[in-house]
């Protein structure tokens, strides 16, 4: 039987995803997704029950949705294989970090179980695992989990995230939609689990690492107020290497549908905020020392806070192992030896052979530390059907083996090779009895091996029967640059792993020191270690959370685009789209009318090539200026040659080109001159230093105004770009210091332009023009898109309190776009500027012998 939601995969991985019911209403029972394996209950896309902040609470306090791959659970199936036992892993980091949460916070977990269970039995386990431990579980077929998490996670994914790009031309390398359907499909399932139980207005969610990356877009399109934050637990690669991956911007907008996005280093962050510059055009900004990028009016914070340990759990497991008197044992099986430790999972980014190969150069180079050091490598099972695991493992044999062979003697190998599940309390006893621990992984997202044995190290406190664990105050560390825990861990050595040779040295260093030395680097590392732990983590995320969400609530709220480009809009109450019927109406009414508007990106759009205005935005103008009521201007940075040619046809148009440097009342006016200074001299000393920057940055180029300089990036690489105008802006704004001008940047450029020229003066001199003559605006539409336009809208607010407009004013400053502005109006594009003006021309069809009279009145204007 064919599933049903395999007959919609590529509609789910191009992001045509239905909404959901109001199935969270029904708390307690949940009715199962999953009614028969690979067959998902589909519900209709109905948007009048779509679930907004507008809707009542009906929880009190607030609550935490932890969403995850797995849930924090251990599954065993009964002895008389009627059910299951389910308890708590108390070693899982979801369980953990619920020390770092209020203890009134209700915590409630989403995510899969390792074990398969029969459909018959999903209701009652689901019903089970919500009443007896706040869990809600998303049962995966078998055919969709293989592709998942077998396949685009771990093929796709992670190896990618691990900076391994697919040079094989093995097809199970190569990037298959397929998976990626998958993978769409799974998010989508564990989405339908979240919608059971949230309540949009109170709970917060927080998703957890790659297997979930966009389910955030899930999540925001069906509640767009919901409080989301999401933590990458893996590496986050650098732009070169993430921008070959076929749905990357797919992944980057839906992790921008979240809240807050963590990582463990600023490496990761970085990486990512560098692939949003360079995929999606976003820029990041620091202030107060949070991170933060803006997005269609969200600020999306960007935290950077690696995870800790769990101390209470080690001490506990430090007493186990201190009651089962497992360091006894081993310390007499290893007497006299020095021990070396190296605890990982079996991964091809774990760098384990690469340790055992420096371990043999050190034995080489030092002869003294034959038959003495011991490197204990404890492997622990793979978690997945990870790439080339078997070719790693009988490598990782072939050379423990010959080693072994090479300087093993009676009673003394070189090499322990563990490779089998060990005990927590086997492991703890190992941490103790090792005089230092060793990670060489090539890549990794943070590595918490390191912190675990530091507090082994520490000892408990008390008396026992076994004291073995009790007694070492010291430590060392041998650890890859390439892991995130080493930015916090200074006392370590740290290495490059694929340089054998240093890191046999740093190898012997680290068994060589000192004992003095070794305590003071164990303690240094034990204060981080022990205030830093996972409680501090979850706490410190948890209140960024709040402080990233507390914004969006202040805002008016929409979704906007579909497929994975679907986003959030959030614009200050007072921020609307401009009613063209009210608007309409106010220019009926009025007597005397200011019209102000932009050119680029206004009237005409940005990314056209033409730039010269059509036939269609020539014949408005010309009507709106013939008007007597009616005086038009085109706000431009353009130079007033090219403006003048363009608008040929419109007599009665009035032009400020030069962003107000030049300005014009009428074809038949001279041009004025605006700026108070006529000295150019600055631009000898500028012109030369864009040059400079000009030369060394490709794309790029020098736009030379009469009364203005301007260098341009746009087609320049993004990243490189833009570093070249913030240091040619501090440069520009040092050699020009003394000199009466503005170093202002802009959309991909840098400008340099007299102090007292800006759009904001253009329409302040106009509208006194206007006052002066008896001609007062009681009407005032001014349009713009950029920075520059921002001026115009503020003096606007200005110029009723100045009495420079009537107090009974209808006054609408419109942004083109939906985003941040001074302006209280916005129209989506220049297609509906054009629509726009076309309503009001309509209103303003003249007849010939108006013009005359708008001659008539434009000359008043100007005396």
């Amino acid at each position: 039987m064919m599933s049903r939601s395999y007959t919609n995969l590529l509609d789910l991985a191009s992001g045509n995803f239905p909404a959901m019911g109001n199935s969270f209403k029904e708390r307690r029972r949940m009715p199962r997704v999953m009614s028969v394996p690979g067959i998902v209950t589909e519900v209709d896309d109905d948007q009048a029950v779509s679930v907004s902040s507008d809707n009542p609470s009906t929880v009190s306090t607030d609550r935490m949705i932890i969403v995850a791959n797995q849930l924090p659970l251990k599954a065993k199936r009964r002895e008389d294989n009627q059910g299951w036992n389910f308890s708590w892993n108390e070693d899982s980091l979801l369980l953990q970090l619920k020390d770092g949460l209020p203890e009134e916070m209700e915590v409630l977990y989403v995510g899969s179980l390792r074990v398969d269970i029969d459909p018959a039995e999903q209701d009652d386990v689901s019903q089970y695992l919500l009443d007896k431990f706040k869990c809600v579980p998303t049962f995966l077929p078998a055919d969709v989990l293989a592709k998942f998490y077998d396949g685009f996670c771990k093929r796709q994914l992670w190896p990618l995230f691990h900076y391994m790009l697919p040079f094989s031309t093995a097809n199970s390398h190569r990037f298959d939609r397929s998976l990626w359907e998958a993978y769409v499909l799974a998010n989508k399932l564990f989405f339908q689990k979240v919608v059971e139980i949230i309540n949009p207005e109170d709970d917060f969610i927080w998703v957890h690492d790659y297997h979930l990356m966009v389910l955030p877009t899930f999540i925001r399109r069906r509640f767009n107020r919901v409080k989301l934050g999401f933590f990458l637990h893996s590496p986050f690669p650098s732009s070169e290497i993430y921008r070959t991956l076929p749905v990357r911007e797919e992944i980057l907008k839906a992790l921008l549908n979240s809240d807050i996005i963590g990582f463990h280093t600023f490496d990761y962050a970085r990486h990512f905020l560098s692939c949003c510059s360079r995929m999606l055009g976003l820029e990041y900004q620091s202030k107060r020392g949070y991170l933060g990028l803006e997005y269609y009016g969200r600020t999306i914070s960007i935290k950077i806070m690696p995870v800790g340990i769990h101390m209470g759990r080690i001490e506990t497991v430090m007493k186990m192992a201190d009651e089962e008197c497992k360091a006894r044992e081993l310390k007499q099986q290893f007497e006299g030896k020095t021990i070396l430790l190296g605890v990982d999972d079996m991964d091809i980014f774990k760098g384990i052979n690469l340790k055992i190969l420096a371990m043999e150069q050190m034995l080489k180079q030092h002869p003294k530390w034959q038959g003495r050091a011991v490197l204990v490598q404890v492997v622990n099972p793979a978690r997945g059907k990870g790439i080339h695991l078997e070719e790693i493992h009988a490598e990782i044999e072939e050379s423990c083996s010959r080693i072994n062979r090479m300087y093993g003697r009676p009673g003394y190998e070189p090499i322990i090779f563990i490779d089998r599940s060990v005990s927590v309390a086997e492991k703890v006893a190992y941490y103790s009895l090792a005089e230092c621990v060793i990670v060489t992984a090539v890549r990794d997202g943070m590595n918490l091996t390191p912190y675990e044995y530091i507090a082994c190290r520490q000892g408990i406190s008390g008396n026992g029967s076994c004291s073995d664990i009790r007694s070492p105050k010291k430590s060392m560390l041998v650890i890859s640059e390439f892991i995130g825990c080493s930015p916090s861990l200074s006392g370590a050595i740290r290495v490059n792993p694929w340089n054998v040779e240093a890191t046999a040295e740093a190898m012997n260093e680290a068994i060589s020191m000192s004992d003095g030395e070794k305590q003071l680097r164990h303690e240094k590392h034990y204060r981080y270690v022990s205030t830093h732990d996972v409680a501090y983590w979850s706490r410190s995320f948890l209140q960024d959370m709040e402080r990233a969400c507390a914004d969006l609530l202040r805002k008016r709220c929409w979704g906007i685009g579909l497929s994975f480009g679907f986003r959030v809009v959030a614009l200050d109450p007072n921020f609307r789209k401009l009613s063209i019927d009210a608007m309409v109406s106010s220019y009926k009414r009025a007597r005397s009318r200011a019209i102000l508007l932009d050119y680029d990106g206004t009237v005409m759009p940005q990314n056209s090539i033409n730039k010269s205005p059509s036939n269609e935005v020539i014949s408005l103008l010309d009507t709106l200026c013939a008007d007597p009521r009616n005086v038009v201007f085109i706000v431009s940075g353009r130079g007033r040659n090219s403006l003048s040619d363009w608008f040929l046809p419109c007599k009665n148009l009035g032009i400020a080109a030069e962003h107000g440097y030049f300005l014009r009342w009428s074809q038949s006016a001279q041009w004025e001159i605006c700026g108070k200074n006529m000295d150019f001299g600055w631009m000898q000393i500028a012109e030369p230093v864009m040059k400079l920057y000009t030369e060394a940055t490709d794309g790029s180029n020098i736009e030379t105004k009469e009364s203005a300089l301007v260098w341009q990036y746009r087609d320049a690489d993004l990243g490189f770009g833009s570093s070249q105008a913030k240091e040619m802006l501090d440069h520009l704004e040092s050699v020009l210091a003394n000199e009466p001008v503005a170093v202002k940047s802009g959309q991909f450029i840098v400008e340099v332009k007299p102090q007292d020229v800006s759009k904001g003066l253009v329409a302040e001199r106009i509208f006194s023009s206007m006052a002066e003559n008896g001609k007062q605006a009681d009407f005032v539409l001014c349009v713009g898109d950029d920075r520059s336009d921002e001026d115009m809208f503020e003096i606007i607010s200005s110029s009723i309190s100045r009495n420079i407009l009537s107090a009974n004013s209808s006054v609408f400053a419109c942004t083109v776009g939906q985003k941040p502005s001074k302006a209280k109006y916005y129209l989506d594009d220049t297609t509906e500027v054009i629509s726009m003006l076309e309503s009001l021309a309509e209103e303003s069809d003249s007849s010939p012998d108006l013009e005359e009279i708008g001659d008539s009145f434009q000359r008043q204007v100007r005396l």
